[in-house]
């Protein structure tokens, strides 16, 4: 973007932000009045100090110079409580603001459909939740009402100046011209470098979350000094984008300075000398100094705001840029049951992963037409080779995903016509992957819903066979377990998930290779449990354990994202060179597939 155009394109932007205090907006009033308030009340004790001099002190006033003293002490007072009230007011303005918003960009990534978190790095979304949405509080407390105080201050000392002595003002005014050329530049160049260090610090906290989380890989394949070098190699760039904003304050102020002392300077020379002529008070070239000063610090500040502010809006972009991102799953549905029975039907579905394209431009279909039914309490096993599109069907089951062609229903309702909380109540997932938060294992298992007593999640754990292992653990259920499960064994994490789904009592079941990971006798415990539930429930099961399929009321062969075989296992074995039949003699071969 071009300046011209941003310049037009910040006004909008400017507009949405200041919207974000719509909820206080009485705090924004109140600190936007005490803008006002502040520029007058800010020019009171230099004026008071000429007034002192030319009225009292050069007339010998002792009781004038006493009243004015006190007005200048009133003046002090005033001038500090209102600041304090404007300071404190518009931080916790900015403070309540990024509270809201932090919840609100949190709340939206939550209900982002699964694309999203494919194409968009675990440190991005963090960066916008966190560092970006704290930048939005500069906005408020030193941006947008901030800067129309200190401009109002500048308008009232220019006019006091001028009233005081026209000439002496115009002097010290010499100077101006390149102050404001060096603010411009200064404001340019640092802004530029804001948006480097903004753009760092996000690669930087996207590059960390994920070699954090994969340590382990890193260890394993001893990779951590190509890593290191990938991070210095970061570092340094953020590093140098600081160090470039830095230079540019170093050479900005003290330009700010010399050209101050340069104005300071003319008035003296030119002061002194029409006061000697009286054409110049005495409290007028007392006073100058302070007025100069004051003219000078709010432009020298004022370039500094403005960067703030830029960084604001810029960082305001990033984050209206996600809260814009309509790639949710819409809750469209509104039939909402307590229970369903649990008959589902694919019809002729395809899906894939370009979710952005529409049907005639997708040229990779991981489903492709896929047809089946599955009665209500009945198992369906879903097998076939690694990328057939196994996981996508119980994927867009849950709604992470939508479907480009075909229907989906549950109990004959159409997917998209359930409420979405009611659809994903119903249906259950165990994965391979277990993911286990921070926290106890109680809290693991229930998600911290207040509607699962403990009582409900031990009666589970003894029907799984989780119970006797959670006791033996430091506090049992009251354990606590670190990020990832990582003090668990694989088995043990996958008995927790499998605890966890049991426990919201699902109407549909959905075992994604849940027992792979599982050594054979942990699976043994857990195996009598799985056929209990499958009984009772809708059930699909994508394993590659023999074990696990072959007491299925059918078996769905997918390749390629399309069905190859659909039936029973005894009747896909008299399949002559059938996918089925292969796949079990090289499931005995090599002990599961």
């Amino acid at each position: 973007m071009n300046n011209s155009k941003g310049k037009y394109a910040d006004w909008p932007l400017a507009k949405r932000v200041i919207a974000l205090a719509k909820p206080y907006r009485s705090v924004l009033f109140l600190s936007a009045f005490l803008a006002i308030v502040l520029a007058p009340v800010s020019i009171l004790r230099p004026y008071l100090v000429q007034r002192a001099v030319d009225d009292c002190i050069i007339n010998n006033n002792g009781e004038g110079l006493l009243l004015m003293i006190s007005l200048l002490f009133a003046a002090l007072i005033l001038q500090g409580g209102l600041y304090y009230i404007f300071s404190y007011a518009t931080s916790w303005l900015g403070q309540s603001v990024i509270r809201d918003l932090r919840v609100r960009v949190f709340n939206h990534i939550n209900n982002l459909r699964l694309t999203y978190f494919d194409t968009t790095p675990i440190g991005t979304s963090t960066t916008r939740t966190i560092n970006d949405v704290e930048t939005i509080n500069t906005v408020f407390s030193q941006g947008f009402i901030t800067i129309i105080a200190d401009l109002l201050t500048l308008f009232f000392v220019l006019g006091i100046m001028f009233w005081s002595s026209w000439k002496v003002t115009l002097i010290c005014l010499v100077t101006i011209p390149f102050l404001i050329l060096a603010t411009y530049i200064f404001k340019e160049a640092v802004k530029k470098s804001y948006e480097i260090v903004r753009t760092q610090v996000s690669v930087m906290n996207a590059f960390l979350q994920e070699r954090i989380t994969g340590m382990r890989i890193v260890q394993t394949f001893n990779a951590e000094q190509q890593e290191l070098d990938n991070f210095k190699s970061i570092n340094q760039k953020y590093a140098q984008a600081n160090i470039n904003s830095i230079f540019y304050y170093a050479v900005f102020f003290p330009v700010v300075e010399i050209l101050s002392a340069t104005s300071l300077g003319l008035m003296v020379w030119y002061g002194a000398g029409n006061v000697i002529i009286g054409e110049v008070t005495l409290g007028v070239l007392i006073a100058f100094p302070l007025y100069i000063g004051m003219l000078f610090r709010p432009i020298r500040i004022l370039a500094d705001k403005f960067n703030t502010l830029q960084m604001g809006l810029i960082v305001a972009k990033r984050i209206f840029s996600v809260l814009d991102n309509s790639n949710v799953t819409e809750n469209s549905g509104s039939f909402d049951v307590k229970k369903i029975r649990g008959d589902i039907s694919f019809r002729n579905v395809f899906f894939s992963y370009q979710q952005d394209l529409s049907f005639s431009e997708i040229d990779d279909w991981v489903l492709r037409g896929i047809s089946f039914e599955i009665r209500a309490g009945q198992t369906l096993a879903i097998v076939g080779s690694t990328g057939a599109g196994k996981t996508t069907i119980i994927s867009i089951l849950n709604r992470f995903y939508e479907i480009h062609k075909g229907s989906i229903s549950i109990d004959g309702v159409l997917l998209k016509d359930y409420e979405l909380y009611s659809l994903r109540r119903s249906i259950a997932v165990v994965l391979q992957d277990v993911f286990l938060f921070s926290g106890t294992v109680l809290d693991n298992i229930t998600l911290k819903s207040p509607e699962i007593s403990r009582e409900q999640v031990i009666e589970s754990a003894k029907l799984i066979g989780a119970h006797d292992f959670i006791l033996k653990l430091p506090g049992d259920y009251d354990y606590q377990v670190m990020e990832r499960g990582a003090t668990l064994s694989m088995g043990q994490r996958q008995l927790i998930s499998f605890v966890r789904a049991l426990v919201f009592n699902p109407d549909i079941l959905i075992l994604d290779e849940a027992t792979s990971s599982v050594d054979p006798e942990t699976e043994s415990c857990i195996q009598y449990a799985i056929e209990k539930l499958i009984d009772k429930r809708t059930s699909i099961i994508i394993a590659h354990r023999l074990s696990t399929i072959q007491n299925a009321d059918n078996i769905m062969v997918l390749d390629k994202g399309e069905i190859q075989e659909f039936g029973p296992h005894n009747e896909l074995m008299l399949i002559d060179k059938g996918h089925y039949k292969d796949l079990v003699e090289t499931a005995y071969d090599l002990n599961g597939f």
